[in-house]
């Protein structure tokens, strides 16, 4: 069982930068691929970014691209979403996940991760 809680969520004005935490709790986190994905109102939860178990590989939605940038910290069972130039539509909840062994052609994959965060909420004002 692995448990993940997401940090550093907020308001921030357009331009801005934020950057997210998501520790994990277990001794296994380095077995996992963690991801980050983004829900706004009324739309459906999408993939934002994803670091591999083993390679650290790391993958990136288009719209975030050179904006966002994810890293993990094995040591400390973290993952961090940094979040650069913000906009007004990455106004959204922002979680977590962790999929076991999962390679780096299903990370934009939800269905394909084991645990999921409570979400923490960004704000973009323009």
């Amino acid at each position: 069982q692995v448990q993940l809680v997401e940090s550093g969520g907020g308001l921030v004005q357009a331009g801005g930068s934020l950057r997210l935490s998501c520790t994990a709790s277990g001794r296994s986190f380095i077995s996992y691929t963690m991801g980050w994905f983004r829900q706004a109102p009324g739309k459906e939860r999408e993939f934002i970014a994803a670091v591999t178990w083993n390679s650290g590989m790391t993958d990136y939605a288009d719209s975030v691209k050179g904006r966002f940038t994810i890293s993990r910290d094995n040591a400390k069972n973290t993952v961090y979403l940094q979040m650069n130039s913000l906009k007004s539509e990455d106004t959204a909840v922002y979680y977590c996940a962790a999929g076991r062994a999962l390679a780096l052609v299903a990370v934009k994959s939800l269905g394909r991760y084991d645990y999921w965060g409570q979400g923490t909420q960004v704000t973009v004002s323009s």
